[in-house]
């Protein structure tokens, strides 16, 4: 995986030093990410190493990958603000020195809702470029209609890329490629080249996807992903999932499946006229519901959902 230009280089060599003295049809929406609720007290960060100074973090909000060692720590994906501090008492047990790097696996707050801390306390916050223009600009919350005010200024990243780019770090290649117009328009899998784990962020989860439409994503991006993780991929990869267990490549392998048949049922009814109704009806989620649907899977919303999502498609490929 190629590294963006040199700029991107000597923007991170800059951030890095700083350190010193800077850290002692319908869209979909989202909205249970864009304001975290209020936390029971007694949520605590578990740490489960995964290889020789790497480790997964799992609280309240997005999985987070923590790699530690010769260069410092870097972390990705911070949860939500109020788990910052649990966050860095979780680094400091690893770690002698504090967060250098945060890396943003996509835009939504239970992930990037520990960047305002981070940030502030001198870390460097890298993200693909869709990310700043995005928590860099008002934005709506479309359950609402509710406006989203910018993020503070300390909680943008600072490093961004286009496509691709690489962080060398305690030792191992941290490969970052943007999977456009999946899970978001913003994100990205990271990949440790050295230790073969990734990190998918919530274009792989424990569960049926949320495909945020306000923020471009859309399903069929969404398993083009999938197909571009799992060609780099081996049986030994671990698979950070955005929430849930810790997966692997034959988890992964079936998570797409699954989508590729529920995803060409609802084109086929689509294209032949079927309406919403009708397709939810159909029920083309339902021998996969016991496995993603979890407790409360409402298969109205998210048939209906995914055909809009579809509906979109056709119309797209009509106008071609």
């Amino acid at each position: 995986m190629k590294t963006s230009t040199t700029v991107l280089t000597a923007l991170l060599m800059l951030g890095a030093a700083s350190l010193a003295t800077a850290q002692a049809p319908q869209p979909l929406s989202k909205p249970e990410v864009e304001k975290a609720p209020i936390p029971p007290p007694d949520v605590k960060i578990e740490t489960t190493p995964l290889a020789p100074g790497i480790y997964l973090l799992t609280g309240r909000g997005g999985n987070i990958a923590l790699t530690v060692g010769v260069d410092g720590a870097a972390i990705i994906d911070d949860q939500f603000d109020d788990m910052a501090p649990k966050i860095r008492a979780a680094v400091a047990m690893l770690s002698p020195t504090p967060v250098k790097f945060v890396i943003n696996t996509h835009l939504h707050g239970d992930h990037t809702g520990g960047n305002d801390q981070f940030g502030k306390a001198g870390a460097v916050i890298i993200a693909q470029e869709n990310v700043r223009k995005r928590l860099g600009s008002t934005s709506f919350n479309t359950a609402n209609n509710q406006p989203i005010p910018p993020r503070a200024r300390e909680a943008l990243p600072v490093v961004t890329f286009a496509d691709a780019a690489t962080l060398h770090f305690n030792d191992d290649d941290l490969e970052f490629k943007h999977l456009p117009n999946a899970h978001t328009e913003t994100d990205i899998f990271i990949r440790f080249r050295k230790a073969n784990i990734v990190h998918m962020g919530d274009m792989f989860t424990g569960g049926f996807p949320f495909i945020d439409g306000s923020n471009g994503g859309t399903l069929d991006g969404l398993i083009k992903a999938h197909e571009v993780v799992l060609a780099i991929i081996d049986d030994q990869t671990k698979v950070i999932r955005g929430h849930g267990p810790l997966g692997n490549k034959a988890e992964l392998q079936a998570y797409h499946d699954m989508l590729v048949v529920i995803r060409d049922r609802i084109a086929r009814l689509v294209k032949s006229g079927r309406s919403q109704e009708e397709v939810v009806a159909a029920r083309p989620t339902k021998e996969f519901e016991a496995q993603y649907g979890g407790t409360n899977f409402n298969a109205a919303q998210w048939i209906g959902r995914a055909y809009v999502d579809q509906k979109s498609a056709l119309e797209k490929k009509k106008r071609r």
